[in-house]
This record gives C-alpha cells, sequence and structure tokens, in this order.
C-alpha cells in the first residue's frame, strides 16, 4: 500500500477502527500474559518475591528504551511500527510458551510495549483531526480498560483450566493483533531522516524532553499524565492491603472486583471528557482530579462493599475525566513541536519513572508500619493537594502570558 497523507477524520474510519481494534487485542494480551505467566512462575516454584520482577523488567523497558523509541514512531509509518511492536510481544508470548525462561520473554513483551506505545497515540492525530482528537482518546481509552478487565479475568480463567493452552491462546491474540495492524493506513513518516547514532538519538531524546517540559501546556501534561499513572498502579496495590483491613474480605477476588470498579469508572469518564472537553477546554479536567483525591481520602475510611464499590466507581470516572484530555492535548502540541512519537515517549518515560518513586513511597510506608487506612487517607489529601497546585500553578502561567 502505497504512504499517504490523506486521512478520513471520521471516528468510524478503516484507520481508527484498525487502531483500535489492534488496541484492544494488544492490551487484552499483555493484561492475559501478565497474569498466565504468573501461574507460570507459581507452577515452576520460583519465589514469591520474583512476582514483582516481572512488573519491573517491564516497566523498565519504558525507561530504558524512552530515548529510542520515539524517534522509531516517528520515523516510520506509525501503523508499522504497531505491528513490529506487537510481532516482539508476539515472539515473547511465544518463548514463555515454548518453555524458555518467563522472564527473558516478559522483557521482549515490555519492549514490544515501550515501542508500541508512541505510536499508537501518535498515530491518532494523523488519523483525526484536532476537534476529534479528545474523543479519538476516548475511545482508545475506553478500549483499553476494557480489554483489561477481560484479558485479567479470562487469563486467570485460562490458567486455572490448562496453563499451556492459555499461552497458546495469550500467542493466538497477539498474532491477530499484529494482523489487525495491516489494515491500518501506511501513512507517511511524521519526521524522516533524523541520525540513528545512538548518542545523537540520545541528545534529540534529551532535546525534546526540554522543550515539552519548558512549554507551559505539555509540561500541565507531563506532570499530571505521570501522577494519574502513578497513583493509579499505586491505589492497585493499596486496595490489597486495604480490603482485609477495612473490610474484614481475605480472599483473593475481592480487590480484583475492586479494581474492576475503578476501570468501569475509567470508561464512563473517558466518555464524558470527549462529550464535554476539548483542546481549547482541558482546564475542565482539572477539578475531576482534586475531586479524585478526595474520593480516595473517603473510600479509605470505609468499613463495608457498597459505599466502597460506589466511591473506587467515582475515583474511575474522575481518573477518565482528568487524563483522557490531558493525552491529547500532549499529542496535539508535540506533534507541532517534537513529533508526536516523541511526545508519548517523554510522557511515557514521566509516567513510569512516577510509578516506580510512588511505588518505592508506599513500599517505605509500609515497611515502617503504617497503617493501611492511614496510608490511603494520607494518598488521596497529597494527591488533591498536588493536583490544586497544579491547576493555580497553570491558571498563573496563562495570566502571565497573557501580560507578555
Amino acid at each position: 500500500m502505497a504512504e499517504s497523507t490523506v486521512k478520513d477524520s471520521s471516528l468510524c474510519s478503516r484507520g481508527m477502527m484498525a487502531v483500535t481494534g489492534a488496541q484492544f487485542l494488544s492490551a487484552f494480551g499483555d493484561n492475559a500474559l501478565l497474569f498466565v505467566t504468573l501461574a507460570v512462575l507459581k507452577q515452576q516454584f520460583y519465589p514469591d518475591w520474583s512476582q514483582p520482577i516481572l512488573q519491573m523488567v517491564f516497566v523498565g523497558a519504558y525507561i530504558v528504551f524512552a530515548p529510542f523509541v520515539g524517534q522509531v514512531a516517528d520515523s516510520f509509518s506509525k501503523g508499522r511500527v504497531m505491528m513490529m511492536a506487537n510481532s516482539l510481544k508476539l515472539l515473547g508470548a511465544a518463548c514463555i510458551c515454548f518453555g524458555l525462561d518467563p522472564f527473558i520473554g516478559y522483557t521482549l513483551v515490555g519492549v514490544g510495549a515501550a515501542t508500541y506505545s508512541p505510536a499508537k497515540y501518535g498515530i491518532l492525530g494523523e488519523l483525526t483531526t484536532g476537534p476529534n482528537l479528545v474523543k479519538a482518546n476516548g475511545l482508545m481509552e475506553a478500549s483499553t480498560i476494557v480489554a483489561i478487565l477481560l484479558g485479567s479475568v479470562i487469563g486467570g480463567i485460562l490458567a486455572d483450566l490448562n496453563l499451556f493452552a492459555a499461552l497458546l491462546v495469550c500467542v493466538a491474540v497477539y498474532a491477530a493483533a499484529v494482523v489487525a495492524n495491516l489494515f491500518i493506513p501506511k501513512l507517511a513518516p511524521a519526521r524522516s531522516g533524523e541520525s540513528w547514532h545512538l548518542p545523537a538519538m540520545f541528545r534529540h531524546f534529551v532535546g525534546a524532553c526540554r522543550i515539552l517540559w519548558q512549554n507551559p501546556e505539555t509540561r500541565l501534561t507531563l506532570v499530571g499524565t505521570s501522577m494519574f499513572w502513578g497513583a493509579g498502579v499505586t491505589l492497585r496495590f493499596l486496595l490489597v492491603l486495604w480490603v482485609p483491613v477495612a473490610l474484614g474480605i481475605t480472599d483473593n477476588a475481592t480487590p480484583t472486583y475492586l479494581n474492576a470498579m475503578v476501570a468501569v469508572g475509567i470508561v464512563v469518564g473517558a466518555g464524558l471528557a470527549a462529550k464535554l472537553v476539548t483542546l481549547k477546554s482541558v482546564a475542565r479536567c482539572m477539578p475531576a482530579g482534586i475531586l479524585l483525591g478526595i474520593a480516595v481520602t473517603f473510600f479509605a475510611i470505609q468499613q463495608s462493599l457498597l459505599p466502597t464499590y460506589l466511591l473506587l466507581t467515582l475515583i474511575g470516572i474522575c481518573g477518565g475525566f482528568f487524563v483522557v484530555p490531558l493525552n491529547a492535548l500532549l499529542q496535539e502540541k508535540g506533534k507541532e513541536t517534537v513529533g508526536a512519537g516523541h511526545a508519548i515517549a517523554v510522557q511515557n518515560l514521566g509516567e513510569n519513572t512516577a510509578m516506580l518513586l510512588m511505588l518505592g513511597l508506599y513500599s517505605l510506608a509500609v515497611k515502617v508500619g503504617l497503617p493501611a487506612v492511614g496510608i490511603g487517607i494520607g494518598f488521596g489529601l497529597i494527591f488533591a493537594l498536588a493536583i490544586a497546585a497544579l491547576w493555580i500553578w497553570q491558571h498563573n502561567q496563562k495570566k502571565r502570558s497573557a501580560y507578555l
């Protein structure tokens, strides 16, 4: 197929449907494979402390390859980059399926995911116009959350039934994602002709970081999305610790159900953001971030299931409404400055660094003996105050720019 710069900006275009389908399959595979690989570790009698290492090698790939994957996304047709990335995930899943070291296989999946992310978000600005970009991000987030829910549940069920069959299903899902990528139009590269000398690529990435962090609008998005995803991964672990203490429930299923309520809320929040927020009114999302922190504080003091479910759904709605417009703004401004692929790579570096930092602080709090309820209250209050400070800072920056 010849490269094209012409785009049908409709959310129902062939390109958008192909991207959304490929993203669903890829995210489904990622989450199913995580639970299946954890079952592999148990079957092979790996020690319990080795399980978090899977998450670390996955997140670590984003950080290590951040200086390079943005240029890959911008130097080639993004649909083909997505196909290459899904092929890496397919290879990693196949390695685990056929008995190779699960950590090596999962590292390959992490490298594929790190390569995939700048392309999947960067291509939205090439397939849709500005007015539809927030809606396209909402569609992407909704597809991802549904895939996370289904992948996690089905992966766990299949792992209990037959581990080898579960791994084969993961391989098949990644293969289907590769096929879906073939239906994405082969758009022209966003920025071709850049140096592939590794030191030069690193310097170019540092330059992209400097440009984005110096711009008030993109700095807002980088800080906001990094805080959101760092908080999200911390909340997932906090739920596991909080449920038996606050609710007196010791099974493994309840934290999973509660996480699912957050995910459902994110889908709703993403849909609301698509209808109510545009690139010119991104500041509307900031109160949702403050409300998210307040809702976490009230969640932490609950002692019964019904209000807990309702508050976690509200947390998800606020999260979806908060993060989707910020993603769209970064893609638009990134495309105008350093390239959408580079912008998403810089964002991934910030988000995954925030995840490691917040998880480290959470682990420290647990290690020194702070109670789960107290951690939740403090976590919610700090998040709400941080988003409020970010909103005030952004407002002051806009006023200062108006005077200049």
